[in-house]
């Protein structure tokens, strides 16, 4: 960033991240240019709340003027609108780091997935969030005047730009508390500095905004000024009396996003608790969903005053996408973060629109599988975050989890753990699963082998949350979860006693051949044992039934979290002809040598890294060609 400073005026340049997604949001956006006045209105209200929350505690923020409001103004002759507030104001640090959601984290990765088709583009950019730079849609100059409420009046900030590379921060004597952003339309859009278009565009966009938005009458004989919107809190009112328009354009000012919204929920509760809540479901995931500095999407309002936006305590992380308001009647005015900790109300409205939200997903998966098909690509990881999160839920949230699947032929997550249940064949008592850090891994790993023979199904997890999730899951409806990577195999009423037989002696007659790979292998392996996983492969890792999947330990390591040893048990197919070539090795110098090698190659099929990979290709090239 390059500066200039002049007295109390400064030229600043835009990073180029930010000067890139400028011109590529411009553009994109052109053709529903009308949005930056909902944008700005959106932000005017924001402002207004959150006055309205800070002067609870410091009545003086008011500055003796209580009818917070937003005035939309224009001047057809000389192409200008204005859109000013009396909300909290802007001091110069805050313009500078909050003037736009543009200039968040995750900028460069956002440009990255932009493919330069601008109707792709356009959505993706309404889902970063468009702010108060949409204003550039419309305007060949912005101009904008703020003062912080309770600063004095000579402490007023001008900020000002064309769009094109820079933008002046500018100390004035600025009297009046808020912000006021002036637009010189550019000859495109000169339609803006109509009466008749900005009340169809707020009427159409904002209506919804419970702080009321000010136009001057209009006419020969008019004078003064009239509310051109509601101004109520939409969440307030009937269902019955909000069309599907209003849920939809308030989800995209609560959500400052550019689609409608996949689904939503409205709900009044009276009683003991008396509350309303409106929550919605993107149709997308945002691009901070995994950032660890994320913010959540609920703000909270008590008797239609705002408190705060973002509360953690309002919906737990699994559900961090969702959106919307929750209104309590009950809650102190005063109420604070730390106070929400330890709020038996809050617990108990969270509790209840929890279940709200779970039973809005299984009505979509239940009623619409394209569209849950669609939920489930966008938030399908986070929603596996639920089971170890929430306990009282876990059996809700398993029902709403997806899974790939040996029934089928490629990677897509669309097989639930009852449609498993409903394929198990006769006397099978357990839910099979296999982790890999890959959906190739897992298709392809030999501990599948036996599975596959005998026509069982088995889930394919290789998200990297799923070792998280299958450590704090035990079973499903009844039925247990099982590795197929961990313990003693036992199929139980799938094997006959023939086949049981035929383990057992398979096990006797490899007895000596067993103990000589486990000296060999000494501290490399817990125990050396005879498999009847495998049916093509000659060898495979297992853990034991307690201990930590192999695939868990090797993430945890790359995170840098010390683990304590957990040695494998190498399993043995004694009738592949790799086995019979190293058991016919006995007793010579290369014995170690072939005995290293299936460790190695069952190392290797489990995606894991070698300690010496040079050291393995050498061994294996030596004993090829000897």
């Amino acid at each position: 960033m390059t500066s200039t400073v002049d007295s109390h005026k400064e030229t600043l340049g835009f990073e180029t991240e930010v000067k890139q997604l400028l011109h590529l949001m411009v553009h994109a956006l052109y053709s529903n240019k009308e949005i930056f006045l909902r944008e700005l209105i959106s932000n005017a209200s924001d402002a207004c709340d959150k006055l309205r929350f800070e002067a609870l505690s410091n009545d003086n923020l008011y500055e003796g003027d209580t009818d917070l409001r937003i005035k939309v103004d224009f001047d057809a002759d000389a192409g200008i609108v204005t859109i000013k507030d009396n909300g909290i104001g802007m001091s110069r640090d805050e313009v500078v780091e909050n003037i736009g959601t543009i200039a968040k984290s995750g900028t460069k990765s956002f440009i990255e997935a932009l493919s330069g088709d601008q109707k792709a583009d356009s959505q993706l950019i309404g889902q970063f969030g468009v702010g108060f730079y949409s204003a550039f849609i419309v305007a060949k100059k912005v101009v904008l005047n703020t003062r912080k409420a309770g600063a004095s009046a000579d402490h007023g900030v001008r900020w000002e730009s064309e769009g094109e590379g820079t933008y002046t921060l500018e100390t004035t004597d600025k009297a009046d508390r808020g912000t006021e952003i002036i637009l010189f339309l550019n000859d495109e859009a000169k339609e803006f500095a109509d009466a008749f278009r900005l009340r169809n565009v707020i009427t159409r966009y904002s209506d919804h905004i419970s702080i009321p938005i000010y136009m001057d009458k209009q006419g020969e004989d008019e004078s003064g000024e009239e509310a051109i919107n509601q101004a109520s809190a939409l969440w307030k009112r009937a269902k019955k009396d909000i069309s599907e328009d209003e849920y939809n354009e308030f989800y995209k000012h609560v959500a400052h996003d550019f689609e409608d919204p996949m689904a939503y929920i409205h709900n009044h509760v009276e009683g003991n608790q008396s509350y309303s809540s409106l929550l919605y479901v993107p149709k997308r995931a945002p691009f901070d969903l995994y950032d660890r500095e994320r913010r959540h999407g609920i703000k909270l309002y008590v008797r239609r005053v705002f408190i705060m936006e973002d509360s953690e305590k309002l919906m737990p992380e699994y559900l961090r996408f969702v959106r919307g308001v929750i209104d309590s009647d009950d809650l102190p005015l005063n109420v604070s973060r730390e106070i929400l900790q330890h709020n038996r109300q809050i617990d108990t409205i969270r509790g209840a629109s929890v279940k709200k939200v779970l039973g809005m997903l299984e009505g979509i998966a239940k009623d619409d599988a394209e569209k849950y098909a669609e939920f489930w690509k966008e938030f399908g990881k986070v929603i596996k975050e639920g089971p170890a999160e929430d306990f009282a839920n876990k059996e809700r949230i398993l029902k709403l989890v997806r899974f790939a699947s040996t029934h089928n032929d490629n990677d897509t997550q669309n097989v639930s753990l009852d449609e498993y249940i409903s394929r198990m064949k006769e006397g099978q008592t357990k839910i099979y699963y296999v982790t890999a850090e890959t959906y190739a891994a897992a298709k392809n790993s030999p501990h599948l082998e036996v599975f596959a023979k005998k026509g069982i199904e088995v889930l394919l997890l290789c998200d990297r949350v799923d070792e998280w999730m299958m450590s704090h899951v035990t079973d499903y409806d009844g039925k247990n979860f099982q590795s197929v990577a961990k313990g003693d195999l036992d199929l139980g009423e799938l094997e006959d006693e023939a086949e049981k037989e035929e383990h057992k002696k398979a096990a006797e007659e490899a007895k000596d051949f067993v103990d000589k790979l486990k000296e060999a292998l000494g501290e490399k392996v817990k125990e050396v044992r005879i498999t009847h996983r495998l049916t093509n492969s000659p060898s495979c890792l297992v853990v034991e039934d307690d201990d930590m999947a192999v695939n868990l330990q090797r993430m945890l390591k790359a995170a840098g979290q010390a683990m304590p040893e957990t040695k494998p048990i190498l399993e043995i197919n004694p009738v592949h002809p790799l086995s019979k070539k190293v058991e016919q090795e006995a007793g010579s110098e290369r014995f170690n040598a072939w005995a290293g090698i299936l460790f190695d190659q069952a190392m290797l099929a489990e995606g894991g890294q070698l300690q010496d990979p040079a050291g393995f290709v050498k061994t294996l090239n030596e004993l090829m060609f000897e």
